[in-house]
């Protein structure tokens, strides 16, 4: 059986990135979570199709996760992260984007916006990272993670709001995903104790968030144990352009707890006339 996690492959600076890439029209890129397993697809799943009705959805394995290289003696870190996405555009020969990030993939987004301002139009933040907190319990579990499928559980309970998302199937799933060849590995070394660094690594300068021009959607789940709902609030107060929504009854994952709706504000967000 093939596996729908890999997709295209293309070369961006030393090593290869494992990436989606459907439908037409103004490019999307998407920026997935850090949690143990991941991948775009397992993160996009069920917006990538949707999306992909109106526009060109580009979904990567940022390097050290999915099936993405990894690259003997690297040092993951924004600044990898950042340029594997602008060699990706480059790549591909993408002059200018949307973005979508998702809680670490939202500090990535607010560190390339700030950075390469000219590169991207659109940007949504859901669950992100990027603005001073201290660590929850619950991101404490995620980068902490030791594989086993009680532990990958107990993880998607805190990423879930709802037990019936939580489903064994998926723990299994996510638990196989977690013990593939490398991926522990590479997972393991990214967020070392104290954790708290981890976080404070992803920060942006507030005047840098401040500055930011672009139209920016902020999405949050009320009920987050991973990522406070207070980083969402603060985001908004700094982005001038900024919207915030926060879903109610939703945890972690908006995107897949409340997809239909998730997908709605994506489609209008991107739509709009700027």
């Amino acid at each position: 059986m093939e596996n729908p996690e890999i997709a295209k492959s293309v070369k961006t600076g030393s090593f290869n990135t494992n990436y989606h890439d459907i439908g037409s029209g103004e490019p999307v890129i998407f920026i997935h979570g850090s949690g143990p397993g991941v991948s775009a697809y397992a993160n996009w799943r069920l917006c990538m199709p949707e999306i992909a009705e109106k526009f060109r959805v580009i979904a990567p394995d940022m390097v050290g996760f999915g099936y993405s290289d990894r690259p003997e003696g690297i040092t993951y870190s924004m600044e990898v992260w950042v340029q594997q996405i602008v060699d990706l555009m480059d790549s591909l020969n993408l002059e200018k984007v949307n973005l979508v990030g998702n809680s670490f993939g939202g500090a990535l987004a607010l560190s390339l916006v700030i950075k390469y301002p000219e590169k991207f139009n659109r940007v949504v933040l859901m669950g992100s990272v990027g603005v001073p907190f201290d660590i929850t319990y619950g991101l404490d579990k995620v980068w902490g993670y030791t594989p086993s499928f009680e532990n990958m559980k107990e993880l998607l309970d805190i990423f879930a709001y709802s037990r019936e998302l939580v489903t064994d199937d998926l723990a299994k799933m996510r638990y196989e995903a977690s013990i593939r060849p490398g991926f522990q590995e590479s997972f393991s070394s990214m967020f070392p104790s104290p954790r708290q660094n981890g976080v404070d690594l992803m920060q942006s300068d507030e005047n840098d968030i401040k500055n930011i021009q672009k139209e920016v959607l902020i999405i949050h789940g009320r009920e987050d144990k991973v990522i406070p709902l207070e980083n969402s609030i603060k985001l908004n107060q700094l982005i001038l352009k900024s919207q915030l929504h926060v879903f109610g009854q939703c945890g972690h994952w908006t995107q897949i707890e409340h997809k239909d709706r998730f997908n709605k504000l994506l489609l209008d967000f991107f739509s709009e006339e700027d």
